[in-house]
C-alpha cells in the first residue's frame, strides 16, 4: 500500500516539455500508489512539425509515451475532460511547454480553479510561468530555473533558490536535479490531505 493510494495526480504538457520532469514525478508517484493522469496540449513550436505529431519532449518522448503501456501507471486525457474536483495535484513540467501553455486560457482557468479549491499545484524548472499568467505567484515564497527568477520578482514571488518551496499549496522546484526533493515534498503534501 503507497502514501499516495487514492490520489490523483494530472501532469500536464506541451510541446518541448523537459522530458524528465515529466517522466520522473511519473514513474516516483505512481510507485507511491497515486493514479497519474497525463495530459497533452496541442500547442508551442515543434522542430519536427506534422500534422498528426504527437505532443513530445525536447528528447523526443512522445505522450502517449511509447516505452509504457497506458492504463499501467498513467492514463491519456484531454484537457477539457479534466475535473478538478476529482484531481488532487496538478504538475506543471519544465521546458518550453511552459511558455505554451501559459497563454491556453483554458489551462489557465484549470490551474486557477486547482487553487481555488486548495488542491496542490507544483511547478519545476519553467512551469511556475504558467503560474505566473494565472495570478498566483504574488506574495508567494516560490523557486525556478534561473532564467525565470527575475519574472517570478517582478510578478511579486519572494524567489528562494532552494532544490524545492512549498508555500501554502504551491510547491515549485528549480532544475532536473532537484526532482527527488520536489516528489517528497507533493508525496508529503498529498500524504497530509
Amino acid at each position: 500500500m503507497g502514501r499516495l493510494d487514492g490520489r490523483t495526480v494530472a501532469m500536464i504538457a506541451a510541446n518541448e516539455f523537459e522530458d524528465i520532469e515529466l517522466l520522473y514525478p511519473l514513474l516516483r508517484l505512481s510507485e507511491e500508489g497515486a493514479r497519474i493522469i497525463v495530459v497533452p496540449v496541442k500547442a508551442g513550436l515543434h522542430p519536427r512539425p506534422v500534422a498528426e505529431k504527437p505532443v513530445s519532449g525536447r528528447y523526443g518522448t512522445p505522450i502517449p509515451i511509447e516505452v509504457m503501456e497506458e492504463g499501467k501507471r498513467y492514463v491519456r486525457s484531454n484537457l477539457e475532460d479534466l475535473d478538478p474536483e476529482r484531481i488532487d495535484c496538478l504538475v506543471i513540467p519544465g521546458g518550453f511547454s511552459p511558455d505554451a501553455l501559459r497563454i491556453e486560457n483554458d489551462v489557465l482557468e484549470l490551474v486557477n480553479r486547482m487553487n481555488i479549491l486548495g488542491k496542490v499545484i507544483a511547478a519545476i524548472c519553467y512551469g511556475p510561468q504558467v503560474l505566473i499568467s494565472a495570478g498566483l505567484s504574488r506574495g508567494k515564497r516560490m523557486t525556478a530555473y534561473a532564467a525565470v527568477r527575475d519574472d517570478l520578482m517582478n510578478a511579486g514571488a519572494r524567489f528562494a533558490d532552494e532544490p524545492s518551496v512549498k508555500d501554502g499549496n504551491i510547491i515549485t522546484a528549480r532544475v532536473p536535479d532537484d526532482l527527488p526533493e520536489f516528489c517528497k515534498e507533493i508525496i508529503s503534501a498529498l500524504s497530509r490531505k
